[in-house]
């Protein structure tokens, strides 16, 4: 609470802050400056452009670093843009290799090698030698920033290395072995140095890799095996085992959140957003959520020329159960696809046990058919004494409801097949397909008893 005034004092006095020439501006900003780097990284995302990039500017020393790591890679690339060339260069060394790489992905290509030019010839070549992987790629979310030592060393040299290097390289608990031509062959525990004689060869106790990550391995299937193996760290290696960096534990946190936002927008039938939702104009939200919503609109047009192709069967007393019909079978796909979009992402649901996957949901689809048809029935006799027509309705619903389920269930593996994200079975898509096939369902047997 007594942060969220602070901001809001500052906002108010914003002017005065980046100048800090009166008693009240001087106080703000020090108060301000004491607050968590993603706190203040936070705070600028919500301001102008201008007022962000002064206020940044006015920001020095490491707390500059830690706060421009804080912000989104769309955000950096504003306020880099608004430095100059010492300042972009002092930023972008608050950066690993990695998260350069990751930056330097949303640029064009005159921006790219103006960045480019600017970084030292080592880290220059580290960065171009990640872009060649695919960013959603081992290779792409890897950290090459990290200590490996060599089979041959003894736990003394280790140890010396270790204290000379740990500075530079980032040092875990698990340190991967490596063999004269890079090859990954293990990896030893930080204790082990430790409790090991200082003479010992690292190659006499080093524990075999289980698990390694293949250069190219999609992010989501490295996510699913280290969550499924319980591991905080996997190594990535290239062809002929060649070690190339490691994919540790926070960026496993960071792959899970941005698969899991990514899902929510396919599922709502969206384009993702990238960073987020005031980072982005107005008309790039508008593009990303107006072009699919045309699509299911015209789509949807397509009841309307089934209701007027048989306008004169649903006239009186079959149009008043439209609704409920269409919308239970949108319900029941969407659930259906939604349990196994759950389990595909999980690595539940896979090849290996697809089968066993459509007989049950088949036999889900017969059962929860009968007992929706059977209430639809009591329900739609019990207000109309019309038998036919609670049979017409029931039998309809009946029919519907398996289709949906069907379709639900399948529909996922298809998207996957055609190398579409299955999230986008969920939601409007196919509701939007249900609806239509619905009505059609309920006219087709409808016919057979008026």
């Amino acid at each position: 609470m007594v942060e969220e005034k602070l901001l809001a004092s500052i906002k108010e006095n914003i002017e005065e802050v980046i100048q800090r020439k009166t008693p009240l501006s001087i106080s703000l900003w020090q108060e301000f400056i004491d607050l968590h780097p993603a706190d203040i990284a936070k705070f600028l995302t919500n301001l102008s452009a201008d007022l962000r990039n002064r206020l940044f500017v006015a920001i020095t020393g490491e707390l500059s670093c830690e706060v421009f790591k804080e912000l989104s890679e769309s955000m950096q690339v504003q306020v880099l843009s608004f430095l100059n060339d010492n300042g972009k260069v002092d930023a972008l060394s608050c950066l690993t290799v990695d998260e350069m790489t990751d930056l330097f992905e949303n640029l064009s290509d005159d921006e790219l090698k103006k960045y480019l030019n600017l970084l030292h010839k080592n880290d220059r070549e580290k960065v171009l030698s990640l872009m060649q992987f695919d960013p959603e790629s081992a290779g792409g979310i890897m950290d090459i920033e990290v200590l490996a030592l060599q089979d041959d060393f003894t736990v003394h040299k280790s140890i010396q290395l270790i204290q000379r290097l740990q500075v530079k390289k980032e040092l875990h608990r698990q340190i991967f072995v490596v063999n004269k031509k890079k090859q990954l062959v293990g990896y030893i525990m930080l204790e082990d140095l430790v409790l090991q004689k200082a003479e010992a060869l690292l190659s006499t106790f080093m524990q075999e890799n289980e698990l390694v990550a293949q250069a190219d391995e999609d992010q989501e299937s490295i996510a699913q095996k280290m969550v499924h193996y319980k591991m905080m760290i996997m190594p990535v290696v290239g062809n002929d085992n060649y070690f190339l960096g490691i994919i540790p534990g926070d960026t496993l946190v960071d792959i899970i959140e941005e698969e899991a936002s990514e899902d929510i927008y396919r599922m709502s039938a969206m384009q993702p957003i990238k960073g987020t939702y005031f980072e982005d104009s107005f008309w790039q939200l508008l593009s990303r959520r107006s072009y699919i919503l045309i699509a299911l609109l015209l789509a949807q047009s397509l009841s309307s020329f089934i209701i007027e192709f048989h306008e004169a069967l649903l006239a009186g007393f079959l149009i008043r159960f439209i609704t409920m019909l269409v919308s239970t079978g949108g319900n029941a796909s969407s659930q259906t696809s939604a349990i196994i979009i759950q389990g595909m992402a999980s690595g539940e649901i896979s090849q290996d046990n697809i089968k066993r996957f459509f007989k049950r949901e088949i036999c889900l689809a017969l059962v929860m058919g009968l007992i929706l048809g059977s209430v639809a029935f009591v329900r739609v006799y019990l207000t109309s004494y019309h038998l036919l027509g609670s049979v017409a309705v029931s039998l309809s619903l009946f029919s519907i409801v398996v289709v949906s389920m069907a379709i639900g269930s399948s529909f996922p593996f298809l998207l996957k097949r055609l190398n579409l994200d299955p999230a986008y079975s969920a939601g409007p898509v196919l509701a939007t397909l249900m609806d239509v096939l619905g009505l059609f369902i309920y006219c087709m047997i409808s016919k057979h008893f008026f």
